[in-house]
């Protein structure tokens, strides 16, 4: 097993307590180790208060188990605004979103839309795209999607 996948199992009772679920844990080398643990709500949501709570439940586990002989840093974080939906069954969660889709077959010549998710089934995903001034109206295949994240409006 590799180590990372220890941390994940080790970690996953102080997820589960919280009401968080694991987006990432990695490395990240530097000039000292970091141990970044990205986390967030079911919701897709994160706080800063959520963020600190269980930073210090991991600390007190790390601790207690003492998995990792080198020094390091924990560091427990939000995956982001603009995060990646590695998932696409969460799409249909996500039904109101602000997100950015890549198709791999385009829609009206564009191989990227930007815009609300208005509905999302099975086959068809509709969205909700600003086209110079005006506001359009995707829909595509479902199975289209090549890769999709959040998205921030501006």
């Amino acid at each position: 097993m590799e180590r990372t996948d220890k941390l994940k199992e080790l970690f996953q009772p102080v997820f589960d307590e919280m009401g968080v679920r694991l987006y990432e844990l990695k490395w990240i080398s530097g000039s000292e180790k970091t141990l970044q643990v990205a986390i967030m709500k079911a919701d897709g949501t994160m706080d800063l208060d959520t963020c600190a709570d269980v930073s210090e439940r991991l600390s007190e586990v790390l601790d207690e188990a003492d998995p990792i002989s080198e020094e390091y840093t924990l560091e427990v974080c939000s995956p982001g605004a603009e995060r990646e939906i590695r998932d696409l069954s969460e799409l249909d969660q996500l039904a109101g979103s602000y997100i950015c889709v890549r198709l791999s077959e385009p829609f009206k010549s564009m191989n990227e839309i930007t815009g609300e998710l208005l509905e999302i089934d099975s086959e068809t995903v509709t969205m909700s795209y600003r086209d110079k001034a005006a506001t359009r109206k995707a829909i595509f295949p479902r199975k289209d999607i090549k890769s999709a994240r959040m998205a921030v409006r501006i």
